[in-house]
């Protein structure tokens, strides 16, 4: 472990060290988010004086948002930056398309994240810092966000995927005098975003003409709103918590039930919509539409097939059940696929796979597939299956009707054909004509759905 004398030139070094040693193990690879400005550079920086004594790998990414002109100089003078320090960049060069209602800013930090989620490291290190927070907080508060909004920013967070690496923020406690005053005492270099000068930019508004006047009369505004985001962070998880709790309650065949929901306060059930939303990283709708999406909810009869659009997700129901997707229903042109005996059929056009196992006195008999054309596709109308002898041979509508399968996934089942003939509908069975005999060696399929 490396012991720093809390002096003026390495104190900043030290706090970070802290930070480290509190959520890293020796091994780890961290990759810094490399954009060239100070507050990277110094992370890089320390970054680089901690990595041997504590023993981790370090990296580092570098995304070319492609916006300024000046673009192509600055991913050189971070290749040049990690070449002098021996450790291997990534850049990632996007290319930035504005969608209607976001701002520049908004799809660029999607887009970056989107790049940091595809990292090969344990951990992706931002440079964000104290005042950071509290410029953050100030946005938030203007934009109207609720608490999760206004919440402070985790040292730790993980991504999205479990595959992804976990963004760590060493720095949160730093305030960017500090930052700059490290970053002259050890003569480092850095570029200069010309956007930052840029008063069309929210944060640039604040940081330059409403942060100054608050310093003069609250000179420790940055650590003050820090604490006011620790105390919401703590408020937005007790509302998680009972999130949890009512979800618990209103969930029947893990969805959950408009007639739950109905039982809940109309402030117990948006947050409960907040939560399950979250949960699916589905970005939460304007609160003018969140409350139109609940008194919808709480209006729909049972029979009722209520189809709710919001961004790129959609709120169906079903039977009273309610069922959120968060990319909207495309219609595809499913493929035909014939199976050959193959033990395992990826079908991309379908979101999924088929498993065939032998198995005794299960699934369809091999001998009465023998010699004819096997095919796998979706349901065109009219289809028949008689799932048991003791059973009429009944409308496959029927059958999907009767097993609740809601009106838009019927025709996104992969259904197995002999020639013709229907054989096999997942979560329905196998047409009696085709199932093995108790005592015979079957081949039973299992849909497996991405």
């Amino acid at each position: 472990m490396v012991h720093l004398r809390k002096s003026k030139s390495n104190n900043l070094l030290s706090d970070t060290q802290d930070v480290l040693l509190a959520h890293i193990q020796q091994g780890n690879h961290l990759t810094v988010a490399l954009s060239g400005g100070v507050d990277s550079v110094v992370l890089l920086h320390s970054l680089v004086a901690l990595s041997k004594s504590m023993q981790f790998t370090l990296s580092a990414v570098h995304v070319n948002h492609g916006i300024s002109n000046n673009a192509k100089l600055w991913s050189q003078f971070c290749c040049n930056l990690c070449h002098a320090y021996d450790i291997p960049i990534y850049v990632a060069y996007l290319q930035i398309r504005k969608d209607p209602g976001l701002s520049l800013e908004a799809v660029a930090r999607e887009q970056r994240y989107r790049v940091f989620d595809r990292m090969q490291a344990d951990y992706v290190v931002l440079a964000q810092h104290l005042d950071d927070q509290a410029e953050t907080l100030l946005l938030q508060l203007f934009r109207g966000a609720g608490i999760k909004g206004l919440s402070a920013m985790p040292v730790v967070r993980k991504q999205t995927s479990d595959n992804a690496p976990q963004i760590l923020r060493p720095m949160l406690e730093i305030s960017r005098s500090r930052i700059e005053t490290y970053a002259k005492q050890h003569r480092l270099n850095w570029i200069i975003d010309e956007s930052n000068d840029s008063l069309a930019f929210n944060r640039n508004y604040l940081r330059h003409e409403i942060l100054p006047l608050l310093k003069k009369r609250y000179p420790n505004y940055p650590k003050t709103l820090l604490r006011t985001s620790r105390h919401l962070s703590e408020a937005s998880s007790l509302l998680d918590e009972l999130a949890e709790i009512d979800r618990a309650q209103c969930l029947a065949s893990d969805r959950l039930q408009v007639d739950h929901l109905r039982k809940l306060s109309s402030a117990r059930a948006k947050n409960l919509l907040r939560y399950v939303l979250s949960q699916q990283n589905i970005n939460t709708p304007s609160t003018a539409k969140l409350d139109d999406i609940l008194h919808q909810l709480l209006s729909a009869r049972t029979d009722n097939q209520l189809h709710i659009s919001f961004g790129s997700a959609e709120i169906r129901c079903y039977k009273g059940a309610v069922y959120i997707l968060s990319g909207k229903l495309q219609h595809r042109a499913f493929q035909h696929h014939v199976w050959r005996g193959e033990q395992s059929m990826l079908l991309p056009s379908f979101s999924g796979s088929i498993h065939f196992t032998q198995v005794k006195g299960q699934g369809i008999d091999p001998q009465k597939l023998m010699n004819q054309l096997i095919t796998i596709r979706a349901r065109s109308g009219g289809e028949h299956l008689m799932p048991a002898h003791n059973r009429p041979r009944r409308s496959l509508k029927n059958l999907l009707q009767e097993a609740s399968v809601p009106p838009w996934k019927r025709y996104s089942i992969p259904l197995l054909f002999c020639g013709e003939k229907l054989v096999w509908v997942p979560g329905i069975g196998i047409d009696y004509e085709f199932q093995v005999k108790s005592d015979g060696i079957g081949v039973l399929p299992i849909w497996d759905t991405e």
